[in-house]
């Protein structure tokens, strides 16, 4: 577990700077709030995130995959595909997993709580990639952790589904600009921040689209995909219409806000005949 932590943290770390140095150089749009508050906040919790999993979990998914393949776990175990093709195939449901979640979490009111940690950042950079409640982060992993027992993916596939799923995040978050034909290139194959922008829009019809953190083909195969925002990316507006302090921006109102904050008409079933918000 511990070469697992340690060998992801340096990829994570290494990432989050490549693309902060990115967002420097080439920003997309000017930030609305000061950036070094924000990033203090949005970092501490991401190193409290780290702490949370080994704690809550004595067991990591890619240490399950390789129990599931020993003891013959899962729909991959049970049939036997090639190994490169149970990779291919571990990944991608894997992927497809995390979609569902991730819309399970704007459907159902007491998840879009805790999701609303990760919406109410007033600007989109690429610490707001893994600004998550750590209560979501539990039950994230827990989510994971029952996929690969159902589908018993190689522990390759787990492993890269991780450090791909990290990477996107951070990438699909980051403020940086990129050329728009090579973006109309780059979301055939992979979730691209002028795709995932739109996910963090006001707009509740918005919001309540592009879901995938990794592959950006479930948008179009189940309908949820947005190409561009209503008022442009440099017009829009990040976060959610009920928060709009940018004093609180602080670790203590973050942790608190899933106990205390108005959840507005985001969630899904919610937000059915007003979507034009």
């Amino acid at each position: 577990m511990n070469t697992e932590i340690a060998s992801r943290g340096s990829f994570f770390f290494g990432v989050l700077a490549f693309i902060g140095l990115w967002e420097l150089s080439a920003p997309r749009r000017g930030l609305t709030t000061p950036k070094s508050p924000r990033w203090f906040g949005n970092l501490t919790i991401i190193l409290l995130n780290t702490g949370v999993v080994p704690f809550a979990f004595p067991i990591l998914p890619v240490a399950v995959a390789a129990l599931a393949h020993k003891n013959g776990w899962g729909l991959l175990n049970l049939f036997r595909p090639p190994y490169w093709m149970a990779v291919v195939v571990g990944v991608t449901l894997l992927d497809l997993v995390i979609y569902v979640q991730h819309v399970l979490f704007h459907a159902v009111p007491a998840l879009w709580r805790l999701h609303m940690v990760h919406h109410a950042d007033l600007d989109f950079d690429v610490t707001t990639g893994s600004r998550f409640h750590p209560i979501e982060i539990i039950l994230s992993t827990a989510i994971k952790l029952a996929a690969v027992v159902v589908f018993g993916p190689p522990a390759l596939a787990v492993l890269l589904f991780e450090v791909f799923l990290n990477a996107t995040s951070m990438f699909n978050h980051g403020n940086i600009r990129i050329p728009l034909a090579l973006d109309r290139l780059l979301r055939l194959f992979v979730v691209t921040p002028e795709m995932h922008r739109v996910h963090h829009s006001v707009v509740i019809k918005e919001t309540n689209s592009n879901f995938g953190f990794n592959l950006p083909w479930w948008g179009r195969l189940f309908g949820t995909y947005h190409a561009q925002p209503r008022a442009g990316h440099e017009g829009m507006t990040i976060g959610l219409s009920q928060f709009r302090n940018a004093n609180r921006l602080t670790l203590p109102w973050v942790l608190a806000l899933p106990f205390i904050g108005d959840p507005g008409q985001y969630p899904i079933n919610r937000g059915r005949g007003r979507a034009s918000r």
